[in-house]
């Protein structure tokens, strides 16, 4: 985006949403722990005591922006369950060509989640908290959806997606494998068979 178009579209937003689409921007670009609130405000184009109006602490940014992504992510699940109410499978299938189609920017930004969990190291900071109540939150979906669909072992079927999901982002990030998108699909799909299999089957 052009400097006039962004200035354009930053006059619009108000002082908050200013600084939380700033915060996002820097943290997903340059990671939590290089970026002091003073380049915060600066990006959004206000000052710090502005932003400390908004927000308490840095940390209360990190948390509310990391609070706003679990966020999108949840409303992937409730969408899907909204289009196919009746079709877990279909919706285990949605989740995963989501996170497919989102490989190509995770190449170049990552996950802001494991980001993020690497520079809070303090299980006790609320925004870790936050992730792992998210993540936890999804496990528990996801494993709803297996037992839905009526595979043979729900539990285990969805640590298996979410291993696949997950490691497709990382190896996204690093690089090391190629066509991640498809091969995370392919994969996703075999494990539905194979735990929709009957035991002798397998």
């Amino acid at each position: 985006m052009d400097r006039v178009s962004r200035q354009s579209r930053v006059a619009k937003l108000p002082p908050r949403e200013r600084i939380l689409d700033a915060a996002e921007e820097l943290f997903s670009r340059e990671g939590i722990k290089a970026v002091g609130v003073q380049a915060i405000a600066d990006r959004a184009e206000t000052t710090k005591m502005a932003l400390y109006r908004h927000f308490a602490t840095k940390d209360a940014l990190v948390e509310e922006w990391l609070r706003i992504v679990a966020a999108d992510y949840t409303a992937v699940f409730d969408r899907l369950e909204e289009e196919h109410p009746d079709e877990p499978r279909a919706q285990i299938l949605g989740i995963a060509r989501f996170i497919a189609d989102g490989l190509p920017e995770i190449s170049h930004r990552g996950c802001p989640f494991i980001n993020s969990i690497a520079e809070l190291p303090d299980r006790a900071h609320p925004a870790r908290r936050l992730i792992e109540a998210h993540k936890a939150n999804q496990m528990r979906r996801l494993t709803d959806l297996c037992a839905r669909a009526g595979l043979s072992d729900p539990d285990e079927a969805a640590a298996e997606i979410t291993f696949i999901l997950e490691g497709a982002q990382v190896s996204t990030q690093n690089g090391s494998v190629e066509h991640a998108g498809e091969r995370l699909m392919r994969i996703v799909e075999a494990v539905l068979e194979r735990h929709s299999a009957p035991k002798g089957a397998r």
